[in-house]
């Protein structure tokens, strides 16, 4: 019997482990288990997932860009002190290519004759779906060294998967194609989501539809319709975080050009985040200051409440520093969550929660209520910027009747009907569409 031991419990190590535990052949009792005892599991495994955190670093050489591997390098190394037999090493963190090599050094020069094989093995899941992800995977990569040893790990890795997934579905690659395949696909998915969102700048300039731009371009086979979808960003822990990670790689190797070319993916995120800011405030006689401003959805998705690099973010700041007043409705986000992302430095949120500033100070413009009218009322402005169902049936007429007038909408997901709003007698702005007369002479960017 093949023993598993995962370090790390968290998006990805916990759904991942109890999907092998489930799919393994028939076992009397239970065979999923949590400790904390990670040494003695690990010494007792033949195969080690580590599963850790690896932020981008916020100081020190690549700061801003390169990953943060303290988390990984001291799991190798505990690895490499606590074990007594050969063992199979899986990443299963997202890591810059060559980690693994990194890794093999520490565990080599600390093997005391024990054989260690390192395999790449990057997660694919989207977070409200991870488990079907896991069940029903589009593939599932494995990479590993070209050699006897390194294949037979590969081959052993592939047997836990093959208990469910189909063959055809486990590809097998050598260590950096997997390693670099992980980060190129958060890449290829962002820049779908820029590619689009530049779209609607221009769709609004000129009075097209961005909506209708993607039906008929997602209709190409070639493009296919997925993930394009005009917003007023992306987010999320991994695309920003695994795009910089990419421009790093690139730029450490000389590549100016290529990593230009991926940065440009962030920076247009950025831009239709500022964008929008300025919509609204230009939108509201150039200023919002001491005007309350509804902001409907935090996390940056909906069927979630991951706020990690949520849009809602640089919106929200983006108004408070123009001395708004915001009160913010999310299904599945706290007031702690909110404050607590309001007031955070830049990439200080994927790290431990003990290493980030105790108690942030909580941004007294801010209000965090638990209903969409009590957020809307009184306010002059709706922000929409998570794309929860229940937005799209609001009672808008009751928003209307209680909120301050010229009353506007800002729909940064396009979940509303516009015309219909506009009936009630909203000035209504949609990411990508054709603009309210009230927008036309307004500038986009301040």
């Amino acid at each position: 019997m093949v023993k598993i031991c995962c370090i790390g419990a968290g998006y990805v190590g916990g759904p991942t482990m109890a999907v092998i535990a489930l799919n393994r052949e028939a076992m009397p009792g239970k065979n999923l288990f949590f400790s904390t005892n990670v040494e003695k599991h690990v010494s007792e495994a033949d195969i080690i997932f580590v599963s850790v955190n690896t932020p981008t670093k916020t100081r020190g050489l690549g700061a801003g860009k390169a990953a943060d591997l303290t988390y990984w390098e001291s799991a190798a190394r505990m690895i490499a002190d606590v074990s007594k037999s050969d063992k199979i090493v899986v990443e299963k963190s997202t890591v810059p290519v060559k980690t693994a090599e990194a890794i093999e050094k520490i565990l080599t020069h600390n093997s005391k004759g024990i054989n260690y094989q390192i395999l790449s093995n990057p997660e694919f899941l989207a977070e409200g779906t991870a488990i079907e992800d896991l069940f029903s995977p589009d593939r599932v990569l494995i990479g590993g060294r070209e050699t006897p040893d390194g294949q037979r790990a590969i081959k052993a890795l592939k047997d836990v998967y093959a208990h469910w997934v189909p063959e055809d579905r486990i590809i097998c690659t050598n260590l950096w194609s997997a390693e670099l395949s992980k980060l190129a696909a958060n890449a290829f998915l962002a820049q779908r989501i820029s590619s689009v969102n530049a779209m609607s700048a221009l769709c609004e300039a000129t009075g097209a539809d961005v909506s209708q731009v993607s039906h008929a371009i997602g209709k190409d086979t070639r493009i296919g319709p997925k993930f394009l979808n005009s917003s007023v960003g992306f987010g999320g822990s991994c695309f920003q975080k695994d795009i910089l990670n990419l421009v790093y790689i690139c730029e450490c190797n000389g590549l100016t050009e290529v990593a230009n070319y991926w940065k440009q993916v962030i920076k247009v995120n950025d831009y239709q985040k500022s964008r929008f800011v300025n919509r609204v405030v230009s939108s509201m006689f150039n200023t919002v200051s001491g005007k309350k401003i509804a902001i409907l959805g935090f996390a940056f998705k909906k069927d979630t409440g991951d706020t990690r690099e949520t849009p809602a973010i640089d919106v929200c700041n983006g108004l408070l520093g123009d001395k708004a007043w915001l009160s913010i409705y999310d299904p599945q986000v706290t007031e702690d969550q909110i404050q607590r992302d309001l007031a955070m430095k830049k990439f200080d949120w994927d790290h431990p929660v003990h290493l980030q500033p105790m108690s942030p100070t909580s941004v007294k413009q801010v209000t965090v209520v638990w209903d969409a009218y009590e957020a809307t009322k009184n306010a002059h402005g709706l922000c929409i910027l998570t794309e929860w169902d229940e937005f799209k049936s609001l009672d808008f007429q009751r928003i209307f009747d209680n909120m301050q007038k010229p009353a506007f909408v800002f729909d940064g997901r396009n979940v509303v009907n516009a015309d219909k709003l506009r009936e009630i007698g909203f000035i209504v702005y949609s990411i990508g569409k054709p603009l309210d007369p009230w927008l036309k002479d307004m500038p986009a960017m301040a």
